[in-house]
């Protein structure tokens, strides 16, 4: 395996490896494994839940500019998805939302772990919104399109038209393997999967 040299990647602490894939990749369960493995992670899904869940940072700016998406629990992610999806205005203002507190969220996890040999980003849109520039090095989570598939169509609300105005707004699994420095399988048996991250976390630390 090896790692494509950024430019002053090398230079910082700690190590910043960005994990990412597109939706039902099994990219949670590849960010588990690392936590397992020591690594810490930050979780960009994980934080935009936090802040609009109940009594969440932005629950009352999202219900401010989307009428009628949040109550009781915060947001009503379905509400607000069938508001932005496929809508570029609409969704490029959620984003203006949204954006900037994942990003100081994502700023004290990096200060709070700058001791640390290697850290992950765990981004959905690593490539769709740049975030790419900001990594030393890049892990791309992948499976078989037909196991993609099966996986999100279990998700309650989910249908193939939602489906395929998600994947619209995803980089390619293909290009996004062909950018990577390395691809984690997760469409072998999780003990293989997990034999990949191990290998991958040992390539950073103490190095």
């Amino acid at each position: 395996m090896s790692v494509r040299k950024h430019p002053g990647a090398r230079l910082r602490r700690p190590f910043i490896l960005g994990l990412t894939g597109s939706i039902g990749m099994g990219k949670s369960t590849a960010a588990l494994m690392f936590e397992r493995e020591g690594v810490p992670v930050f979780d960009a899904d994980a934080e935009v839940h936090r802040l609009q869940g109940p009594g969440g940072a932005l629950v009352d700016a999202i219900e401010a500019r989307f009428p009628g998406t949040t109550g009781p629990n915060g947001v009503d992610r379905q509400k607000l998805g069938s508001r932005v999806l496929g809508n570029t205005h609409e969704l490029a203002a959620l984003e203006a939302i949204v954006h900037p507190a994942v990003a100081k969220a994502q700023r004290r996890f990096l200060m709070r772990h700058r001791a640390r040999d290697v850290v992950i980003l765990d981004i959905p849109l690593l490539f769709e919104k740049g975030g790419w520039r900001k990594v030393g090095a890049i892990a791309v989570v992948s499976a078989p399109a037909w196991m993609q598939t099966k996986r999100v169509m279990r998700r309650p609300g989910m249908t193939r038209a939602k489906l395929k105005a998600i994947r619209r707004l995803q980089v390619p699994d293909r290009v996004k393997r062909a950018r990577a420095d390395f691809i984690i399988d997760t469409g072998r048996p999780k003990s293989a999967t997990h034999r990949q991250i191990r290998a991958i976390a040992s390539c950073f630390h103490a190095r």
